[in-house]
């Protein structure tokens, strides 16, 4: 692995904190493979095509419009055109409350990626999200949407 393709791939994991964070899912195709898909079960979310998913991301967290991912511990093996990636996330998720306070809900784990290099660049073509930790509760009545 040369030290561009490390690069290229933190990147694209930052990227797609980027797209996430600010709703930014213009950039979806940036960051997806065509035919990609993201598994968001561990979460209590969805599983699918990427554009469809990120439409249900999107539903998620209208609730929570301040959100911060921190992206740590990437670890990458790389095979030719195909890299297998593990990062680490910290992700707060927050609203304001009438009194000008802050709920605050983070969740916690790892991407677990396949990616692929395509004539634009690394593109991430399988993304598991394996949440290992909640620190906060979902509010009372609160729903995760489907």
């Amino acid at each position: 692995m040369t030290g561009r393709d490390r690069e290229e791939i933190e990147e694209l994991v930052h990227r797609y904190a980027w797209m996430v964070d600010e709703r930014r899912w213009e950039l979806m195709d940036e960051v997806f493979a065509p035919g990609a898909t993201l598994d968001y079960t561990s979460t209590g979310g969805q599983k699918g095509p990427y554009r469809e998913t990120l439409e249900w991301l999107d539903r998620a967290l209208a609730p929570w419009p301040l959100n911060l991912h921190h992206i740590t511990n990437l670890s990458v093996e790389l095979a030719g055109d195909v890299a297998r990636v593990r990062t680490a996330f910290f992700a707060p998720m927050g609203r304001e409350r009438p009194d000008g306070s802050h709920e605050v809900l983070t969740t916690v784990g790892y991407y677990l990626d396949r990616l692929v290099r395509t004539p634009k660049g690394w593109r991430i073509a399988e993304r598991v999200c394996q949440q290992k930790l909640r620190i906060g509760s979902l509010p009372e009545g609160y729903e995760i949407p489907r």
